[in-house]
């Protein structure tokens, strides 16, 4: 398998987890090539502050195609060779990382690519640079033109789906209705059959405490969700809810639920990160390829101080191996 990967923000920590996976990874998984999308001078200056190992990299020229038959590839993206300066918020980060996604989607849809695993970008950096998308997945549903895109969490028997993603909490109860609850979940059950989830059973998060205790903690149980999933189920969908926030994703993660949907961002990343920060990986679904990524953030804090825990990175590359529709 043909695993695409890049770098994220230049100066935060994506560049050192991908060198601590690879390093890890060439070994144990020989059969599958890593195809890397940054800059060579990037990697260079983790590698060499960090104290890592540089992995013998195959590096084509710019204008080159991806060469077939070599485990480790490194794709220089962009016409400007960048120096990080670990733990900056740049305008010029915020544009190589947008390269290197654009470069990567460009290849996931000419077949270059089979899957593809991302390291975290820093929005404002985008929004520094004009990348007319707000994150990684808008640009992704953006270039690949997909309407459909939906972001699930994976942390071991738990997984979560997203109704709504980046908005501002007093937004949140306006951007949900009926009708887009039933098209969410009718396309999560045709995504999650192609990662090999046969007809999941699902569980709908309730918005207010104790899921409004009947109107008494706000009505959008009684008025929206409620109806929503009396809607569902008359289709043939199993799914359960609104179910209270606070038990639901124990329920899911002990097995009650194959997955729930969460209606709002931080609502399920709570859950999946207190259950294991680094344990949980972020899918893509509902694009002509699967995307995995790590569930943290660019940690301007610890970059380039060689403290940065791969195991998220590791974990989203097993992942695109593991759910790529079709199989390994």
């Amino acid at each position: 398998m043909k695993i695409g990967i890049t770098m994220g923000d230049p100066n935060g920590i994506g560049p050192e987890i991908i060198l601590k996976s690879l390093n890890n990874l060439i070994t144990i998984l020989p059969d599958q090539q890593f195809i890397v999308f940054g800059q060579e001078s990037v990697f260079r200056f983790y590698s060499t502050c960090c104290g890592l190992s540089w992995p013998d990299f195959t590096i084509p020229g710019r204008q080159q195609k991806i060469p077939a038959g070599h485990q480790l590839c490194l794709i220089n993206c962009g016409e400007t060779t960048f120096m990080p300066h670990p733990g900056q918020i740049e305008a010029a980060a915020g544009q190589v990382a947008f390269e290197a996604v654009e470069q990567s989607i460009s290849a996931a849809l000419a077949g270059q690519i089979d899957v593809l695993v991302t390291a975290p970008i820093q929005k404002e950096a985008f929004r520094l640079a004009q990348v007319p998308y707000l994150d990684h997945t808008a640009a992704l549903a953006g270039l690949c033109r997909s309407d459909q895109a939906q972001t699930l969490f994976v942390t071991g028997n738990l997984r979560i789906l997203f109704l709504t993603r980046h908005l501002p909490f007093r937004e949140i109860a306006a951007h949900i209705n009926r009708q887009d609850i039933i098209a969410f979940v009718q396309t999560a059950i045709k995504e999650l059959s192609r990662i090999g989830l046969k007809e999941p059973s699902l569980a709908l998060a309730a918005l207010n405490p104790h899921g409004g205790d009947h109107g008494l903690m706000g009505d959008e149980e009684e008025q929206i969700l409620r109806p929503a999933v009396d809607d569902l189920q008359s289709k043939g969908i199993r799914i359960s809810g609104p179910v209270p926030a606070d038990s639901v994703f124990h329920q899911a993660a002990t097995g009650k639920y194959d997955a729930v949907i969460s209606l709002y961002h931080d609502q399920g990343h709570i859950a999946a990160k207190t259950l294991d920060f680094y344990g949980t990986i972020s899918l893509t679904l509902g694009l002509p390829f699967l995307r995995t990524s790590v569930d943290h953030g660019t940690a301007f804090d610890i970059a380039g101080k060689n403290m940065a825990n791969e195991k998220s990175m590791v974990g989203a590359i097993r992942a695109a191996i593991d759910y790529r529709p079709g199989g390994k």
